[in-house]
């Protein structure tokens, strides 16, 4: 159980803006649905990326920019797949990791987060010491990284 911070402005865009500017404030139940709305993104977005969790709870809000993500993942990456799903979203500037793993032999993953001219080999070279280790950064941040040249600053990545 963990937060981890993310950069707000980065990310997929999977919520609807709030209000346009110079419209009335929004009311309470205005704003419980749009945090609602923004979890159940979260929640689909997760699925999309086949991402196995049993009993799978995320919450969003936006007040605070922190989404809480609870359930029990099968094993260490596929959690930390997850906790970079919900953090690597526009308007998500923390996670409150709350997963569980069922398989808990794997040892915790590093994160690192990516900086303008940054390249996936340039990446593995820093961590890793050797730029071939590329396809190993790639393959650790499936199925989110869909193409090994396409990561954009601000992007977390697991380096396991």
């Amino acid at each position: 159980m963990s937060l981890i911070s993310f950069i707000k402005e980065a990310g997929e865009k999977l919520f609807q803006r709030a209000a346009p500017a110079g419209t009335a404030a929004l009311t309470p139940q205005d704003v419980a649905r749009l945090n609602d709305a923004a979890g159940r993104a979260l929640a689909d977005y997760i699925g999309s990326q086949h991402l196995r969790v049993d009993n799978l709870q995320v919450s969003f809000d936006g007040a605070s920019g922190t989404v809480a993500v609870s359930g029990t993942a099968a094993d260490q990456a596929t959690k930390e797949k997850i906790v970079l799903c919900c953090g690597n979203v526009s308007g998500v500037e923390k996670v409150d990791d709350r997963l569980g793993v069922a398989k808990a032999a794997e040892r915790e993953a590093r994160y690192y987060t990516v900086e303008r001219g940054d390249t996936l080999s340039g990446i593995a070279k820093t961590q890793y010491g050797d730029a071939n280790d590329s396809m190993k950064v790639f393959e650790a941040n499936r199925p989110m990284l869909n193409h090994p040249d396409r990561i954009y600053p601000g992007q977390v990545l697991r380096i396991p």
